[in-house]
């Protein structure tokens, strides 16, 4: 394993693009500064070779320059963490030290992209540090909840920061004109859902022929009835929700809801346009935490500045409609297949709420069948939410990138004015 820092740097770094920032000492911390993935980037990274990578006043007056550097020249800043925290023979001096790391991440937090590499044990300052930027990425075994992604070993790890820095650094722009069609290797986007529309199905294949190439998907194994995926989308980085009905149902629980909310802050602190993709049948019933994190699934919606388009894809039911980017909150345009359904509740488990007394008044070989047309009758298809003002237009999935990309191009461009707290 590689555990000096200058040699995780020119990893990271383009070839023959690092230039360190001082030279390198004892301090337990290399900078530099140079291309990642043709990005201009400032990096640092701590010494694990020394002290276990702990680092002190001075290690961590380098972490501050770096991410000060970066806010001044508005470009990613990327840390590649080995540490064990503060050095203890410093005593207290370094903890305040590890605090003025904090506060400069805290800083830079929504002005500028931040990425975490997990290269190592890493613990106490260093831990907490990383968890209070952007994207964590980690190629350690047992890895903690805070990654955002996990990949195979230290070179995979790197990989995956070179490529997050490029799309957060260098987000492009939208390029309606250059619209591919809406299909994957000759077949149309509803294809990949299946036949039955109560049938369970990975919402994931939907997304990569969506997306104009394969993105990068954060906090996967978490909740993972919700899907939070960077990608490029007609020439831009977007950041796009699903449901992913392959989990759960696709139902909201307090866990997606609660990564959904911090993913959406994210991308509207960091100016990138949001896709959302739904298909749930609303929230899981629960304890009072599911209230929690619904309040701060709807509350990120609704702050959200950037250009956000939804697509209803089978059905939106209950509270999870609203979530879910919905009109009342704000979207920018708010898009169904033919066929969606939207119910204020899960037809079929609402029937018996609604209508018992003439369910029992039926006689039992009848209800099966009463049942199941009045389930029917709560439903309120695609047609009448558009009649209604509910959604901005029934579209084929044939035309669902051109529209999407058309109604992300008309929104205003915007950048929320918050940091992005890590919930």
């Amino acid at each position: 394993m590689i555990r000096d820092p200058g040699s995780r740097l020119l990893a990271l770094f383009d070839h023959d693009t690092m230039r360190p920032l001082a030279p390198a000492d004892d301090s337990g911390v290399l900078h530099a500064r140079g291309s990642v993935d043709g990005t201009p980037a400032i990096a640092f990274a701590t010494d694990a070779s020394r002290m276990g990578g702990a680092i002190g006043v001075a290690g961590c007056g380098r972490v501050v320059e770096a991410i000060d550097l970066a806010i001044r020249e508005r470009v990613p800043v990327i840390g590649v963490w080995h540490s064990g925290g503060a050095r203890l023979d410093e005593g207290v001096v370094a903890l305040d030290a590890a605090g003025q790391i904090f506060a400069a991440t805290v800083r830079a937090s929504g002005r500028i992209p931040q990425v975490s590499v997990l290269a190592g044990p890493t613990s106490g300052s260093a831990a907490y540090a990383a968890a209070l930027t952007d994207v964590v990425i980690t190629g350690v075994g047992d890895s903690p909840r805070v990654a955002h992604v996990l990949a195979d070993g230290d070179e995979a790890a790197l990989d995956a920061a070179r490529r997050t820095a490029r799309m957060l650094g260098h987000p492009g722009r939208l390029s309606p004109a250059d619209i591919r069609p809406g299909s994957t290797l000759g077949r149309s986007l509803d294809s990949l859902l299946p036949v039955v529309t109560d049938q369970a199905y990975d919402v994931r294949p939907l997304l990569r022929a969506l997306l104009d190439e394969n993105g990068m998907e954060l906090h996967a194994p978490w909740a993972p009835n919700l899907v939070t995926t960077l990608g490029r989308f007609a020439g831009r980085t977007v950041g796009v929700v699903a449901n992913n009905p392959q989990h759960l149902d696709g139902c909201l629980d307090a866990a997606a809801a609660e990564k959904a909310a911090r993913f959406v802050r994210m991308c509207d602190a960091l100016a990138l346009p949001l896709i959302v993709v739904v298909d749930t049948p609303g929230y899981l019933s629960g304890p009072d935490a599911v209230v929690l994190g619904g309040a701060q699934l709807l509350h990120a919606f609704a702050e959200a500045v950037v250009p956000r388009v939804t697509l209803v894809t089978r059905r939106a039911y209950g509270g999870a409609y609203l979530a879910m980017n919905s009109r009342a909150l704000g979207a920018s345009a708010v898009f169904a297949w033919p066929g969606t359904e939207l119910a204020v509740h899960d037809p079929a488990a609402a029937v018996p709420i609604l209508h018992h007394r003439r369910l029992a008044a039926t006689p039992p070989e009848e209800r099966g069948a009463l049942h199941e047309r009045l389930a029917r009758e709560g439903v309120e298809t695609a047609g009448r939410a558009l009649e209604i003002g509910l959604l901005d237009a029934v579209v084929t999935p044939d035309e669902t990138r051109r529209r999407i990309a058309e109604a992300l191009a008309a929104a205003p461009p915007a950048r929320g004015a918050h940091g992005n707290i890590p919930l």
